[in-house]
């Protein structure tokens, strides 16, 4: 997610033009100037100064969160018309609220018993592994 900022390049009517900042995804600095030129209708790119472009980053990018994701679908067409993080006491599905709980544990399905030093590693083993819990 990245940040672009720009402003109208300077005239000696207008010394300080207003700045113009969007939110928007792009996989790089070069597609992020391209995107938002593409949606700023007010000004140019050749009327146009690019000030700064800040990658933003998550706050809390370990914390797991519920995604909505509003969608508007027609034939081969499909436009997202809006994301947001959503709340557990909004969620409705139960596939998804079967996860809300606070102590919730997994099994352990493949446990890899692994040698104690490099030295009794070895890439063939003469035997199967043993592999249930």
């Amino acid at each position: 997610m990245d940040r672009p900022t720009s402003r109208g390049l300077p005239t000696e009517a207008d010394e300080h033009p207003k700045i113009f900042r969007m939110k928007l995804w792009a996989t790089n600095e070069v597609r992020a100037k391209s995107k938002f030129w593409y949606f700023l209708r007010k000004l140019k790119k050749s009327n146009g100064q690019m000030l700064a472009i800040n990658e933003i980053f998550e706050k809390n990018p370990t914390t797991i969160k519920n995604y909505g994701i509003w969608l508007r679908v027609r034939h081969h067409c499909i436009q997202v018309i809006k994301t947001a993080t959503i709340p557990a006491k909004l969620c409705k599905r139960e596939s998804t609220k079967q996860f809300h709980n606070s102590k919730i544990k997994f099994p352990l399905v493949f446990k890899k018993v692994r040698p104690p030093t490099r030295k009794l590693k070895t890439t063939y083993k003469a035997s199967r592994p043993n592999l249930f819990v």
